[in-house]
């Protein structure tokens, strides 16, 4: 069975996002609480080692087909595990020891923004306009304003923070983009879980090259707790929701989570450890999600206008 058969009516449709964006926006949350107790890499190696174990395990059973063929297949897993894996989420961790998981989401918010530039460089069919350039614009003054490097000081370990979880995002962009041309009849499932295997490895060979010992893990509730949610729940549920989405509504349309995922982290780090947002993320967000909206205009005015008797054209779409 499809995933996209999972997505039958608008309703699941809906509140297949919505969950989407709650599982993957309180996975900041999850990696700032077990931060306290795992080093940053290893942390995030155990998570996607176990992962893309089961990931792997279930694309098995839903296709049948896992292991890739030939070179592309081979080289998308590789673009997809060192850079939308490994670089991504080595990069987030460690900024996370220094910045919140609220304001750390802000500034992944601005990974689609960043897609959209990288597509338009390095792919001969997009292209960047006045408007587009200007939208990317507005989401890197998003992120300058949520560092505030002349309120924080140059070098403080905020804006190290906000840097890292910069870099982090700028990886998945460009690894999102490279893997375009690669994507082949594996499915992507079995590409994802492969990515996980792989690399949870180079975060494991970085922990090792760091100094990052297993025996500086505090195991606690917490820790216990952090753990499981982001590898069962935000790791592998999600990224089994994303299939099913990616399917539905297509790319463009499902970049939109990523601009619900900060609200809740936001509101997840207040219930839950009790912080709130800066001014500054909030309106670094703000003008991020402007950028996301210059940049994307088209498909989105495409679909606003759209009822619900159309919802199953795009829940047919590929």
């Amino acid at each position: 069975m499809k995933l996209r058969n999972l997505l039958s009516t608008p309703e699941s449709v809906v509140v297949a996002f919505v969950l989407l964006a709650v599982l993957w926006g309180t996975s900041f949350v999850a990696i700032e609480a077990g931060l306290h107790y795992f080093p940053p890499l290893l942390f995030a190696g155990v998570r996607y080692a176990v992962a893309g174990v089961i990931v792997l395990g279930i694309a098995a059973i839903a296709s049948g087909r896992t292991v890739p063929r030939g070179r592309d297949e081979w080289l998308g897993v590789a673009v997809a595990g060192t850079f939308v894996i490994a670089a991504y989420h080595g990069l987030l961790y460690v900024g996370e020891l220094r910045i919140s998981g609220a304001v750390a989401a802000v500034v992944v918010s601005l990974a689609p923004v960043l897609t959209a530039v990288f597509a338009a460089l390095l792919l001969p069919s997009e292209r960047l306009g006045p408007v587009e350039i200007g939208g990317f614009a507005l989401g890197i003054l998003g992120v300058v304003v949520i560092a505030d490097p002349t309120g924080a000081g140059v070098g403080s370990s905020a804006l190290l923070g906000v840097g890292l979880a910069f870099a982090g995002a700028v990886a998945f962009s460009l690894g999102a983009v490279l893997l375009r041309p690669l994507r082949t009849d594996l499915p992507i499932a079995a590409l994802q879980g492969w990515a996980m295997v792989l690399g949870a490895g180079l975060l494991f060979v970085g922990a090792a090259l760091f100094g990052e010992s297993p025996a500086s893990i505090v195991w606690n509730d917490t820790a216990i707790a952090s753990l499981a949610y982001l590898t069962l729940l935000s790791g592998v549920l999600a990224f089994l929701i994303y299939f099913a989405l990616l399917d539905a509504v297509g790319p463009a349309q499902l970049h939109l989570v990523g601009y619900a995922e900060p609200v809740v982290a936001a509101a997840g780090s207040w219930l839950l450890l009790g912080s709130l947002i800066e001014a500054e993320a909030v309106l670094g967000f703000v003008a991020i999600l402007a950028g996301f909206l210059a940049l994307e205009r088209r498909e989105i005015a495409a679909y606003v206008g759209f009822d619900a008797y159309h919802w199953p054209a795009l829940i047919g779409r590929k």
